[in-house]
């Protein structure tokens, strides 16, 4: 049992975790599944495992420092144990519009210096690259779309809205 409880407790100390990500760094341990249950229970018990607080604290922390959008976050949370429902109120914290000021912000952040944009193949392909970028982060495809011609045309200017 301390050994679980000395597994878990330095799970802990690294970074929050899931139940379910603790129950499988258990398992790769070879600790008895009932064994796992009863240290799990017990931290769960004394408020040191709580999936809620943990994604929670996952979408905060990775919607602002990965600007992931919803889709890959409760992606993410499914892959971490987490329900659809803790997953779901979790990811109420982010709205639309935190969800799109993100994704204005990767692509200007990605946006190569003296890109041609008067070039339609050369605006095509940023295009592509950029929407393609936002849908590695989740975003969805028209979404993605739209951002990334709505800067490009603030970037290309006046002149350019007939692209």
């Amino acid at each position: 049992m301390s050994v679980a409880q000395n597994i878990v407790y330095r799970q802990l100390t690294a970074s929050a975790k899931s139940r379910l990500q603790l129950a499988r760094k258990l398992a790769e341990r070879n600790i008895p599944e009932d064994v796992a249950e009863a240290v799990l229970d017990r931290f769960q018990e004394a408020r040191l495992i709580n999936d809620a607080d943990f994604a929670d604290m996952w979408v905060r922390s990775r919607s602002q420092s990965r600007k992931l959008a919803k889709g890959a976050l409760r992606r993410e949370l499914a892959e971490k144990g987490i329900d659809q429902d803790t997953a779901a109120a979790a990811l109420e914290q982010l709205t639309d519009a935190d969800e799109e000021a993100a994704a204005r912000q990767l692509v200007e952040r990605k946006l190569h210096p003296g890109t041609d944009f008067e070039d339609r193949a050369e605006r095509d392909k940023a295009t592509r690259r950029l929407a393609s970028m936002l849908a590695r982060k989740g975003y969805q495809p028209s979404q993605a779309f739209r951002i990334v011609n709505e800067v490009l045309e603030s970037c290309a200017g006046p002149d350019s809205a007939n692209l």
